[in-house]
């Protein structure tokens, strides 16, 4: 009989010292699916109109905002981390997409990152700090989850990615309804390669865009794709050569979407909504017991020793 793999206490230290970050971020992120209606306004308050504020690009700007006539741009800012996304920025994102939502004045958004890549998806050491606190959006209102569960948008959102857009961060590029790339773009869905899955969204809406095949083709084995990938599985609609080309396509392409009726461009994404979202509440709704039984086995903390000693994984199926 095959022996299970033994662990030095040497590397147990490893381990233990891994653990620390990783298991609360992942139970401060399997919140996330937990808090679809966390944070809404009843109905009355909702629709009480907003007007987004801008924030300029500096060193302490997590996420910047920029109006550009009906407009509004979201840049993720933290590329010295691999723009990999804390509670802070999560929540600042929160406010940015309720108050654009509220805010009459526009009409179409667009979400990108600055520096050298979209993003890396969590960062896991950055959510210590909430795990135990329900998550990072508990006890917040008028904001709307950047995942996009529960209470959704009702304005459109062009996601412009490059460079690596990873996990969390591909989940991010999923809940936008119009989405473009750099030929660049380095996309990955690998949590099931390091003992974990993919919980922010992608095991339905990856599904959804690209059909069972081939979500499962990347999904399971954690391979990443390339641009001309997501293209072909048709969750990509469009290939620029270059990151700011892929922005000035964004721009271009809200532009004319903020050009359009905005009641009807409101309908048409509920009318959708209505065609889809009836088979996805229960998925979604499980994500978040799912979470809590994978990451008590066995296989999940192989996953984390094999992180922290720099080696393949050996799963065993418990």
């Amino acid at each position: 009989m095959e022996k299970e793999p033994v662990i030095a206490r040497r590397d147990l230290i490893k381990v233990s010292a891994t653990l620390a970050a990783v298991v609360p971020a992942v139970a401060a992120t399997s919140a996330l699916a937990q808090q679809s209606q966390q944070g809404q306004q009843p109905a009355s308050e909702a629709a009480q109109p907003t007007t987004l504020a801008e924030v300029s690009l500096g060193p302490n700007t997590r996420l910047t905002i920029e109006r550009r006539g009906q407009v509004a741009l979201f840049g993720l800012n933290r590329p010295q981390v691999q723009n990999r996304v804390d509670p802070e920025t999560f929540r600042a994102l929160a406010k940015a997409l309720y108050d654009y939502d509220h805010d009459p004045s526009l009409r179409a958004a667009i979400l990108f990152g600055h520096g050298d890549c979209f993003s890396r998806g969590i960062d896991v050491e950055g959510y210590r700090a909430v795990a135990n606190s329900g998550g990072p959006l508990a006890g917040l209102t008028q904001i709307v989850n950047p995942l996009n569960y529960g209470a959704q948008r009702t304005k459109p959102l062009i996601a412009a990615v490059h460079g690596d857009t990873w996990n969390m961060a591909h989940e991010l590029f999923l809940t936008a309804d119009i989405r473009v790339a750099a030929a660049n773009t380095n996309f990955g869905q690998d949590e099931n390669s390091h003992g974990r899955f993919p919980g922010g969204g992608s095991t339905v809406r990856f599904v959804r865009e690209a059909g069972w095949g081939n979500a499962m083709r990347y999904m399971l084995t954690g391979d990443h794709w390339s641009a001309a990938d997501a293209q072909r599985m048709g969750v990509l609609q469009e290939i620029a050569e270059t990151p700011q080309a892929t922005l000035d396509l964004a721009v271009a392409i809200a532009n004319r979407v903020a050009a359009c009726a905005p009641l009807g461009i409101q309908t048409t994404l509920a009318s959708a909504h209505l065609a889809i979202d009836a088979g996805e509440g229960q998925a979604f709704s499980k994500l978040g017991a799912q979470y809590s039984a994978l990451y008590r086995t066995k296989d999940f903390l192989e996953g984390v020793a094999a992180q922290a000693e720099g080696r393949t994984p050996v799963f065993h199926g418990n």
